[in-house]
């Protein structure tokens, strides 16, 4: 079609003057109109695509010339969105009159034209740094939204979503829609809305997760937030990986190699890297030589409160080492490798070793009198409960890995037959008669 042409014309070089941005822009709307009748969403995908290739060129008169194109000046839309737009020099914008006007305007309430107006005067406002203005035009749309229920408005929706948490965030607003947030994501969730379900929330709840503690639950939401990105949301990904490394690390895990070294994020995560070497050896001296280096890094991240968490795993990790290799070992040989700078390091190794042999971590005894740890021999493992432990529970993930699977394959009854046509569905009736007749006639004359 002449729209995909002309989307590849686009793609090889962006015009900067006014009459061809707003004649791509028209051509955009058309290819948006197209999905929209056809219901093909990869259509109005690629009409995201190309808008955000023209973003850098969108101005006041563009945005009123297509305005004026698509909806019907006058209207509660048309004067809503218009007066988002500053008026400006209309004169600037030398338009093809004669070209215009053999391309017919659309003006007509089609919803996702109406959603794509919002969504381009939104991303103008945010980017002239119109904070208020782009909170009310985002709320706007959200209000709009909620009327809507269509799988080709879906696409435009969560672009919405995220301008609009983005708006309040710019302006410092962000808690004051917090609970609309909630409420469009579980209306995301209940019209299963993947696209509507933003991996923000994802992320914003695992960062809750994290700061109560949940670091179970805090892992898993920000590895979904992180799967769930777009590849072109570098910077997002980014976030959540350094995040879910600190979780994964105060959890007692030590994340693979790979996480380290995916495209685009070895220079960030490189601070997280050497970090989780530290944690690994259980070096006190290299974890704080680290969280000393990366100490501004750490600092807008906002886990800098995290990483002072971890000192504790790193001590633990040491001493679980110390453990391992001596059968016996005095206090003060542990306060030593331990690397302890309190003013009395040998009551401070106690108090650890103690705390160890009562979690768990270490299987050893403390001698108060002599000031010794004493490690127990490691006997045969196949001798205790440990591998019966650990085959059941590899059981029990593989049958609900499979129970969730048959869950998910399960269709709702008579779903094919609602899809047939009335005549479809008489022609298919009459047939299967014929055919039983037919059956009987050769019963009978066999008989």
């Amino acid at each position: 079609m002449t729209q995909d042409v002309e989307m590849k014309e686009q793609q090889q070089s962006v015009p900067s003057n006014s009459p061809l941005i707003l004649q791509h822009l028209k051509d955009i709307a058309g290819l948006i109109e197209t999905g929209a009748y056809m219901r093909e969403v990869r259509r109005i995908v690629r009409a995201i695509r190309w808008t955000i290739q023209l973003r850098k060129n969108l101005n006041a008169p563009v945005l009123s010339a297509f305005l004026n194109f698509v909806l019907v000046p006058g209207s509660e839309v048309h004067s809503r969105l218009s007066s988002f737009i500053p008026k400006e020099d209309e004169h600037d914008m030398e338009v093809d009159t004669a070209a215009s006007a053999i391309q017919a305007p659309i003006k007509h309430p089609l919803p996702e034209i109406e959603i794509y107006c919002y969504l381009l005067v939104l991303i103008f406002l945010i980017d002239q740094k119109r904070h208020n203005e782009a909170k009310a035009c985002s709320s706007a749309s959200i209000a709009r939204l909620k009327s809507l229920n269509r799988r080709t408005v879906d696409v435009l929706a969560c672009r919405l979503y995220f301008y609009y948490s983005l708006s309040y965030e710019l302006s410092g607003d962000l808690a004051e829609i917090r609970g609309n947030l909630l409420a469009l994501h579980r209306t995301a969730t209940l019209r299963h809305d993947e696209l509507g379900q933003f991996c923000r929330y994802l992320f914003y709840l695992g960062k809750i997760r994290t700061i109560q503690l949940e670091y179970t639950d805090a892992k898993e939401s920000l590895l979904q937030a992180a799967r769930k990105a777009p590849i072109s949301a570098l910077g997002f990904r980014i976030l959540c990986n350094k995040w879910a490394v600190i979780v994964r690390l105060l959890l007692g895990e030590i994340p693979e190699r790979t996480v380290f070294m995916q495209k685009g994020m070895e220079k960030a995560l490189r601070p997280y890297f050497e970090l989780t070497n530290a944690v690994r050896i259980g070096d006190l001296e290299l974890f704080k030589t680290v969280a000393e280096k990366f100490a501004s890094i750490f600092s807008s991240d906002r886990t800098n409160n995290l990483i002072v968490r971890l000192r504790h795993n790193v001590i633990r990790t040491g001493l679980r080492n110390i453990s391992i290799s001596y059968s016996r070992i005095s206090l003060a040989d542990i306060a030593k490798k331990l690397r302890l700078d309190s003013p009395d390091p040998i009551a401070d190794a106690e108090s650890i070793v103690s705390k160890a042999i009562r979690d768990g971590a270490i299987d050893a005894t403390l001698d108060h009198a002599n000031g010794w740890m004493v490690s127990k021999e490691t006997g045969d493992i196949y001798s205790t409960n440990e591998p019966q432990i650990a085959f059941n529970s590899r059981i029990a993930f593989c049958l609900n890995m499979h129970n969730e699977a048959v869950r998910a394959l399960r269709f709702p009854p008579n779903s094919d037959k609602e899809k047939e046509s009335a005549e479809k569905r008489r022609e298919r009736q009459q047939q299967e008669q014929e055919l039983a007749q037919h059956i009987a006639e050769e019963d009978d004359d066999e008989f």
